[in-house]
C-alpha cells in the first residue's frame, strides 16, 4: 500500500523579511549564490534639494519652479547670457559668487554695467522681536498688488562656531515663494557688526541689472549696531514695538538719527500710544533736518497701516530727488564702497605676505610692532 505524501505549503515571507534579506545579499547576486560572502549593501544617497546646498534664493523646504536646479560648479561660462535672458537661477548663482568673494564676479559686473539701473532701496532695522520679517512680508504683498517686482535681502547672523546661519526670515515669507516677481535671498552677516553683509552693495547692483523695481533690506536686528543700513538704503525704516522694555533705550545712540520713517508695529498691543508719545518727544529735542521722520502705527499681521508706511517711503524718495540729496548719497556710497574694497584687498595682501615670508612673522613676534610691519607690507606691494 502506497502512502500518499502531501507537500507542506512553503511559508510566505513578509515584506519586512524580504527587505532585510535583500539588504544582506551581495551586490549582483541572488539568494541562492551559496558560498558568496554576505555583506550589507550601501544605502543609496538621494540628492538633497537645490535650495539646501546651492544658496537658492527661494524659501528653504518649499517647492518652487527652480528647486530642481543644482550645480556645484559656479564657473559657468554661460552665466552672463543666462543672466541677461532673465534666468533667476543665474541671478542666485551670481549672488553666491559675490558672497564667496569670487574674482569672476568682477567681470560679470563689468559686463552688466550698461544694463544696470538703480532700484529703490528701503532698509528695515530694529531690535529683535519687533516683527520686521512679518512687516517686510506685508510690504511685499502690497507691492505685488501694485504690480511691482520685489527683491528681499534678509541678513541673518552667523554662528561664531560653525559659520552657519539660520536663515529664518524666509520661513515667514512662504506665501511669496512661488511668485516669479519676488526674489527672497538670505545672506549671512559673516561676523560683520553693521548687520549687513559686505556683499550687500554688489548684490543690490545685480538685482538692479536683473530688472527688479524695489529692493528691501532687512538687518539682523541687534539694536544699536544697525547703523550701516543707512549707508546702503535710500530710506531707512526703524521698527519699534511696545512692551520691549525701556523705549528710550531702543531709540537712542544713532537709531534716532538714521531713521527716515518710524514704525510702531504691533499697534494692537497696549502701550503703543506711550511709545509714539515718547518718540515724538525725543524727535522734538533732536536737531532739525530738512526731512521730518513720520511715525506710522502698523499691525503687520492684518496689513493695517502698511499702505501708509509705503506712502511715507515714497514721500521720502521724492524729498531726496527734489533736494538733490539722492545724487550726493549715491556718490558717498561709491566712495565708501571703494574704501571698503581697498581695505579688503590690503588685508588679503597682508595675510598672504605673512604666510609667504616667515621672516616677517618672526620679526613681528620679536618687535611686536604690527603697524610698522603692515607699512612694510604695503610698501612692498606698491613697488611690485
Amino acid at each position: 500500500m502506497t502512502r500518499s505524501v502531501t507537500a507542506r505549503p512553503r511559508p510566505r515571507r513578509s515584506s519586512i523579511t524580504r527587505a532585510a534579506s535583500s539588504r544582506l545579499r551581495p551586490s549582483g547576486c541572488r539568494a541562492s549564490s551559496g558560498a558568496r560572502s554576505w555583506r550589507r549593501r550601501r544605502p543609496v544617497r538621494r540628492p538633497r534639494p537645490a535650495s539646501r546646498h546651492t544658496g537658492s534664493s527661494w524659501c528653504w523646504g518649499t517647492t518652487s519652479p527652480y528647486a530642481g536646479w543644482a550645480s556645484n560648479d559656479l564657473s559657468d561660462p554661460g552665466l552672463l547670457k543666462k543672466f541677461r535672458s532673465g534666468d533667476v537661477r543665474a541671478l542666485a548663482r551670481a549672488i553666491t559668487l559675490v558672497e564667496r568673494r569670487d574674482p569672476s564676479v568682477r567681470d560679470l559686473e563689468a559686463a552688466l554695467r550698461t544694463q544696470a539701473r538703480a532700484p529703490g532701496v528701503a532698509g528695515f532695522t530694529g531690535a529683535p522681536g519687533t516683527g520686521k520679517s512679518t512687516l517686510v512680508d506685508a510690504v511685499v504683498a502690497l507691492l505685488r498688488q501694485k504690480q511691482r517686482s520685489v527683491a528681499v535681502l534678509a541678513t541673518d547672523p552667523n554662528s561664531p562656531f560653525t559659520g552657519g546661519a539660520i536663515l529664518g526670515d524666509r520661513i515667514r515669507m512662504q506665501r511669496h515663494a512661488l511668485d516669479t516677481k519676488v526674489f527672497i535671498r538670505s545672506m549671512g552677516a559673516r561676523g560683520h557688526l553693521g548687520g549687513l553683509s559686505l556683499a550687500t552693495r554688489e548684490a543690490i547692483r545685480l538685482l538692479g541689472a536683473f530688472g527688479f523695481d524695489e529692493v528691501i533690506l532687512e538687518t539682523v536686528g541687534v539694536g544699536q549696531s544697525e547703523l550701516e543700513v543707512a549707508a546702503v538704503a535710500d530710506t531707512t525704516v526703524v521698527v519699534l514695538t511696545p512692551n520691549l522694555g525701556d523705549s528710550v533705550q531702543m531709540i537712542k545712540a544713532g537709531i534716532l538719527e538714521i531713521a527716515d520713517v518710524f514704525v510702531v508695529n504691533k499697534a494692537d498691543i497696549d502701550g503703543h500710544l506711550r511709545v509714539i508719545a515718547e518718540l515724538r518727544a525725543m524727535l522734538n529735542l533732536s536737531p532739525r533736518r530738512g526731512w521730518k521722520a513720520p511715525i506710522i502705527a502698523t499691525v503687520a499681521t492684518r496689513q493695517d497701516g502698511v499702505e501708509q508706511l509705503w506712502e511715507a517711503v515714497l514721500a521720502h524718495r521724492r524729498h531726496l530727488e527734489t533736494t538733490g540729496r539722492a545724487k550726493e548719497l549715491a556718490e558717498k556710497r561709491l566712495r565708501d564702497e571703494t574704501a571698503e574694497v581697498a581695505a579688503e584687498l590690503a588685508r588679503q595682501r597682508a595675510r598672504q605676505a605673512l604666510e609667504e615670508d616667515p621672516r616677517l612673522a618672526e620679526r613681528l613676534l620679536e618687535d611686536g610692532t604690527p603697524y610698522r610691519t603692515a607699512e612694510e607690507i604695503l610698501k612692498r606691494s606698491a613697488n611690485r
